[in-house]
């Protein structure tokens, strides 16, 4: 039911927080929040969180003016432009103190829990609320690249997520992307071993950070905020349900790079999908749309962007009051008929992958990325 935004007298903004603004932990917590609003605060509202969210991930509005035809587009870029030269860190205030004033003007809420060891991860933002865990790539600077540190966080938040009480858990992304990727940088870091001894150790790191993604006891959900590029991609398959916004892009570059597929994709991907169809993501670098990628399975369902984490918050509150159990152990029958060819395939991609990394065409590839990278 809609609610006239005359109905929150706390909509006009007071500076709460810090001078400094708030943190982007803050942000984040305050994006998730959210999804939680029992009713639908109005457009005027709605405009204004799209434009505090753009300012504070990306600055004073900077994209051409929609057509006039456009009205939806127009009246985004009308609310973006309006907030002038307002600082990222102002913004990322203001977003948070109207997303409380929201939820305040709806009654108490039972605040996000962050699971025990929440506060040992630095590249994640984990909380459980109403049985869902939430494992969110916090590198949004970076969009969310993952490094070394981010590979291990993540097994470990979910050998976590896998024993705590929730009856699903999703993994998504901090700010605009979902995730880039690995972050190149770390083929730069030679270990005293050399090259050998990086290309042993990071197949070993893929190897149990796949392995986690096969044997997550629970319902798996990927909530695809943005564009998603190479492993955040190829893993997706090993998901029970991916819903992305319309704007999410789904790229996988391998051979681009000198590289081979990885998470199980060489053998989902067709399965999903079918030959043809994978080949071009896989083989050939075709980047798919959200509404490609949905057509052709990969993806459960595409929402607008508009309404995107409200709707995805409804889907997730709906399945986290199903029975935990029933869930787990229909995922078991799902799964436990193919677990083994998982481990398998995931064995032979890591398998090649190392080669693939200690050949001159990958580091070439790689070599001339960071080139391109140093002229822009």
């Amino acid at each position: 039911m809609a609610v006239q935004v005359t109905h929150f007298p706390t909509l006009k903004l007071h500076m709460t927080g810090s001078m400094m603004g708030a943190t982007v932990e803050q942000f984040n917590h305050a994006k998730s929040q959210m999804g939680t609003l029992k009713e639908d605060p109005g457009n005027e509202a709605k405009l204004k969180i799209y434009a505090l969210f753009k300012q504070a991930t990306q600055g004073p509005c900077n994209t051409p003016k929609p057509g006039m035809l456009d009205f939806v587009g127009k009246a985004k870029w009308d609310a973006w432009k309006s907030l002038g030269s307002v600082s990222q860190e102002d913004a990322r205030q203001q977003y948070v103190d109207l997303i409380d004033s929201l939820l305040a003007a709806e009654g108490p809420a039972v605040a996000a829990q962050p699971t025990g060891s929440a506060a040992t991860f630095d590249t994640l933002l984990v909380s459980t609320e109403d049985n869902i865990t939430t494992i969110r790539l916090n590198r949004p600077q970076k969009k969310n690249a993952i490094t070394v540190e981010m590979y291990n966080e993540v097994i470990k938040a979910l050998e976590q997520a896998g024993k705590d009480d929730s009856v699903i858990t999703v993994i998504t992304g901090s700010g605009d992307f979902y995730c880039s990727g690995n972050d190149l940088t770390n083929f730069t870091k030679i270990p005293e071993g050399g090259i050998e001894q990086m290309a042993k150790d990071a197949g070993e790191l893929l190897r149990e950070f796949v392995k986690a993604f096969i044997d997550f006891p629970k319902p798996l959900v990927a909530v695809v905020n943005g564009p998603a590029v190479g492993v955040s991609v190829t893993l997706l398959g090993l998901f029970e349900i991916v819903y992305a916004t319309e704007r999410a892009t789904f790229h996988t570059p391998f051979s681009q790079l000198g590289q081979s597929p990885e998470g199980c994709s060489s053998y989902t991907f067709p399965k999903i999908m079918g030959n043809a169809k994978a080949s071009e993501m896989l083989l050939f670098n075709k980047k798919l749309s959200a509404v490609q990628a949905c057509a052709q399975g990969l993806v459960t369902e595409v929402f607008p962007d508009s309404s995107f984490q409200t709707e995805v918050a409804t889907r997730l509150k709906a399945y986290a009051k199903l029975p935990r159990n029933s869930l787990a152990l229909s995922k078991q029958l799902i799964r436990g008929t193919e677990k083994e060819r998982l481990h398998t395939v995931n064995d032979q991609e890591v398998e090649r992958l190392v080669e693939r990394w200690l050949s001159d065409e990958c580091m070439q590839a790689i070599m001339s990325f960071f080139q391109a990278k140093a002229k822009l």
